[in-house]
């Protein structure tokens, strides 16, 4: 076998005895790191030490995977215009966490007769979402459904960027009412000097 030691020199190609023998001096072990190679490859090495490593490297490179769901958002051919908002923006916020959206339009009754309404609501949504995510393939009928996969764009998925600040309104009439206060504030003040 080819031997390489503890400290990754390579020995050589050794008979098996003389390996053990090398590796029971050390108080280490002889493992098979390529089993196919002619002659094969062998190291001496703590075992424990090495599968520790190996479980570590694993555990690592499965937090670092992204798992990708598949999220569900259900409309109806005549959807109310707050109701619509309502449901894109959580679209939105799926494609910008990675996820995958399957978007719905539910065809209830005499509601069949109207298929143009559903592919309405769905070309509003791919156009909605334009920048976070783009449409699998043209709206299709799976019974009484109508769907399109939306799928996220790579930028979409960051997260480190800066979301905007949704009271921002709120916080320029408060501005504006805290430097009204204060002007308030100082005519008492300019009153109660004269």
């Amino acid at each position: 076998m080819l031997l390489i030691d503890d400290n990754g020199v390579k020995v050589g190609v050794v008979p098996t005895e003389e390996a053990l023998r090398m590796a029971e001096e050390k108080q280490l072990d002889v493992v098979e790191v390529a089993p196919q190679a002619k002659p094969p490859v062998c190291r001496i090495l703590d075992y424990g030490k090495y599968r520790y490593q190996l479980q570590k490297k694993d555990k690592d490179a499965r937090k670092k995977q992204k798992v990708q769901t598949l999220k569900e958002m259900k409309m109806r051919p005549k959807i109310d215009e707050h109701d619509y908002n309502f449901k894109v923006r959580a679209v939105k916020e799926f494609l910008e966490d990675g996820h995958r959206v399957k978007v719905s339009v539910f065809f209830r009754g005499r509601e069949m007769a109207f298929l143009g309404k559903g592919e309405e609501v769905l070309a509003r949504v791919i156009k909605d979402c334009e920048g976070l995510g783009k449409s699998e393939g043209n709206p299709r009928m799976e019974g009484r459904y109508m769907r399109i996969m939306l799928t996220p764009l790579p930028q979409a998925q960051n997260k480190n960027a800066p979301k905007p600040e949704k009271n921002s309104g709120a916080r320029a009439a408060e501005n504006k009412n805290g430097s009204k206060q204060k002007e308030a504030e100082k005519v008492p003040a300019a009153n109660a000097e004269s």
